[in-house]
């Protein structure tokens, strides 16, 4: 990664100094970059049933708010000022978001969540707001206004039907041309406006609360619970009043309860399954024509493999976690596990045998496809 991407900080220096700590503008963070798509290739996606897409609309002083999929007439039709649409991870359909994603690799992909597109004819944006995450927010076609400010205040307007601040307070303001990018930490207030037609790329990042966190964890021990043992009262007395709850039963209850344990393993095992799930909208198309293992095993042999764009794979240990799936790795396959969770593709010479039959499976699982890196 050059150093220009981080405004000739190295990524040691940039999460020391700034990263969830305070903003970085960085001019010609990705020289010559124009975006990862065309509007019209954004247009497309945007069009797809599989994909999440938004348009914002500011008229007469009211914010609006669409869902897609858009028809292009929909979006042909829309006028020559005033709103922005949205494209959320665009880097699960275009090879070039998602190694614009990958250039973020020094952040783990633990912590990487995906790419959205913004494209916006001038005095578009989607109001002041601020975001719970970090975000890198890379210029592609045309100029954008960026104000910013570390407010407290985060009363939200009710009448609008996105997340817009009530009464923002800017502090600062830059103008990003192409290439340039502004870093904000999490809940750090923001506001871009379109000055011309252009693209927007924000890189964001996956902060769980706590609570989605003990929710995911409760779903997890809950698929793997044997206690022993059933509810029993043979001293079981007479109650004042029968639809009383009463002390004993909860003393019991909470005693049975108590044998609830969990392990680190579990919560490593946990976080895999947890942090490589795709998201609900996510489908794999399986191949139509599966090749059978020995034409498989030719195919890489001779090909490579290559990660599906959509794919999560992260590792922990002796496993491996393939979008929410976890397996053991098979003897003498941790190195190019390890390369494959990394790079996200293996050059021919680096399949081993021992590997084959796990790759298989996540080929027909449309998870990996034969080749090298689209």
């Amino acid at each position: 990664m050059g150093l220009d991407l981080l405004g000739g900080l190295a990524p040691r220096e940039f999460l020391a100094r700034h990263w969830q700590k305070r903003p970085l503008v960085v001019r010609g963070a990705v020289p010559g970059f124009r975006g990862a798509a065309t509007p019209r290739e954004l247009f497309a996606i945007a069009g797809r049933d599989d994909a999440e897409s938004r348009l914002v609309s500011r008229s007469r002083g009211r914010w609006h708010l669409r869902h897609g999929p858009f028809a292009a007439r929909t979006l042909a039709a829309m006028p020559r000022r005033g709103w922005t649409l949205l494209v959320q991870g665009v880097n699960e359909f275009l090879p070039a978001a998602d190694a614009l994603m990958r250039r973020f690799a020094f952040v783990p992909y633990a912590r990487l969540d995906d790419v959205m597109a913004s494209y916006a004819v001038p005095g578009g944006g989607v109001g002041p707001h601020f975001d719970s995450y970090d975000v890198f927010l890379l210029q592609g076609l045309g100029r954008r206004r960026w104000r910013i400010g570390a407010q407290r205040d985060r009363t939200l307007d009710p009448r609008a039907p996105l997340r817009v601040l009530a009464r923002f307070r800017p502090e600062a303001e830059w103008i990003l041309e192409p290439g340039d990018m502004l870093y904000l930490p999490p809940r750090y207030a923001h506001e871009g406006v379109a000055l011309d037609e252009c693209t927007t790329w924000s890189i964001g990042f996956r902060a769980p609360s706590a609570t989605e966190y003990a929710r995911g964890f409760l779903g997890f021990l809950a698929d793997r619970l044997d206690l022993a043992g059933r509810y029993a009262d043979p001293d079981l007395a007479p109650q004042h009043h029968p639809a009383e709850i009463g002390s004993a039963m909860v003393e019991r209850v909470a005693a049975m309860l108590a044998g609830v344990r969990w392990r680190r393993a579990d919560i490593e095992a946990f976080l895999g399954e947890f942090l490589s799930e795709p998201k609900p909208r996510v489908v794999f198309d399986p191949p139509r024509s599966p090749l059978g293992p020995a034409r498989f095993a030719a195919a890489v042999r001779r090909r490579g493999v290559r990660l599906d764009l959509r794919t999560i794979m992260l590792f922990r240990g002796a496993h491996v976690y393939v979008n929410g799936e976890r397996a053991p790795m098979p003897r003498g396959t941790r190195h190019a596990l390890v390369a494959l969770a990394d790079r996200r593709a293996l050059a021919p010479a680096e399949v081993d045998t021992p590997l084959l039959p796990l790759l298989h499976v996540w080929y027909r699982a449309g998870y990996l496809h034969p080749g090298p890196p689209a």
